[in-house]
């Protein structure tokens, strides 16, 4: 999948520090930092939700110019409890819980401002991050635009993409009796929240196939292989699942009405014509909304990060972006938070009970 990539991106590197941060709800969010430790601080956003981060994904800046932050989001990658476990609890994860999981690595990494990078629904992701906290935030750069909103939801999982992959839609609404398949999103949550591993199972790899054979431009068999991995895909389909059934928490159309906030801040969006996850449209909305971030389509590319024209338009802007004169790292950062810090009091009314914790899981490649 990704051996094209050796001629666009930079080379492998490893990680000099690693860590898990106690994020509160019996969460522990796994952390890395790669490339310059006086670099130029970025954090990487993964999609999904629920796909992780991989080592490539360090790739796509200059480690001799960036001090690169990698997460995985709660519920997946290296991150616990793992949304795989039979009676996973999930009430804890939305995107205001990530937003905040988010701020306290910053703080407690001592960082005053970075570059947020995120693809998919880690574009989502850094739109929600950024407004809410755009002091934080040097830079933007977005790719595969998705925001959440109902007609993007029903486009790809309720029938719309089905005029494009009439045979994999067969596969993916194979699971889900006749009379479900009007509302396919719930029927789908339904079978992913059942403790049965041969319900639920079953739903995660089928789900996960379904958006893994769509990501890429021409079908990767190796990235379908790598998705539909029983326990990556379980965890993966669970939290995608759990998002889309609550609109993301998001007001419809927040992300993009909310760009005055971040409209001073410099920004790339990256978007792949053939993109059948997350069509052009919404990326052309958020351009017609933010004018003021630079736009970017791809002629020749779908969805994917590891196509070698969005690979190629997202080291690009690292590269423009680490160019530009900003204050070094440390320059009045605030002080660093214990790591036990706990974040911002659940938004939900309920105070339900901490979650198990599970195993660490390694991250999967991702084409995401």
């Amino acid at each position: 999948m990704n051996q094209h990539l050796d001629e666009i991106l930079y080379p492998p590197i490893e990680p000099y520090e690693t860590g898990e941060l106690i994020v509160g709800d019996g969460n522990r969010v796994y952390w890395e930092q790669s490339g310059h430790p006086e670099g130029k601080p970025v954090v990487f956003l993964h999609g999904g939700p629920g796909a992780g981060t991989s080592a490539w994904h360090r790739r796509f800046f200059d480690p001799e110019r960036y001090r690169i932050v990698l997460l995985d989001q709660r519920g997946c990658g290296r991150s616990t409890p793992h949304a795989s476990a039979p009676r996973a609890d999930l009430r804890h994860n939305t995107t205001w819980h990530l937003v905040a999981d988010i701020e306290l690595l910053r703080r407690n990494l001592g960082i005053a401002r970075w570059q947020v990078f995120g693809g998919s629904w880690g574009s989502a992701l850094a739109l929600a991050y950024a407004e809410a906290h755009p002091e934080s935030v040097s830079e933007l750069v977005l790719r595969g635009i998705f925001t959440l909103r109902r007609h993007e939801l029903e486009w790809f999982y309720e029938g719309g993409a089905s005029v494009m992959y009439p045979d994999l839609w067969e596969d993916f609404i194979a699971p889900i009796p006749v009379l479900e398949r009007s509302h396919l999103i719930e029927a789908y949550h339904r079978r992913l929240t059942d403790p049965d591993p041969a319900v639920h199972t079953q739903a995660g790899v089928a789900w996960s196939r379904w958006e893994a054979s769509t990501l890429t431009l021409l079908p990767d068999p190796e990235l379908v292989g790598v998705m539909t991995d029983p326990a990556a895909a379980t965890a993966f389909a669970r939290i995608e699942n759990h998002y889309f059934m609550h609109g993301g928490w998001f007001e419809e159309g927040q992300l993009i009405a909310g760009v005055d906030a971040i409209r001073g801040i410099p920004a790339v969006i990256v978007q792949g014509r053939y993109d059948v996850c997350t069509p052009p449209m919404t990326a052309w909305d958020l351009h017609r909304a933010w004018p003021e971030a630079d736009f970017v389509m791809i002629p020749d590319a779908s969805h994917s990060a590891s196509e070698p024209g969005i690979a190629r338009a997202l080291r690009e802007a690292t590269d423009r972006f680490a160019g530009a004169s900003t204050a070094p790292a440390a320059e009045e950062a605030e002080p660093a938070a214990e790591h036990d810090e706990e974040p911002p009091a659940d938004p939900s009314p309920t105070e339900p009970a901490e979650a198990p914790q599970g195993d660490a899981q390694e991250a999967p490649s991702s084409s995401w």
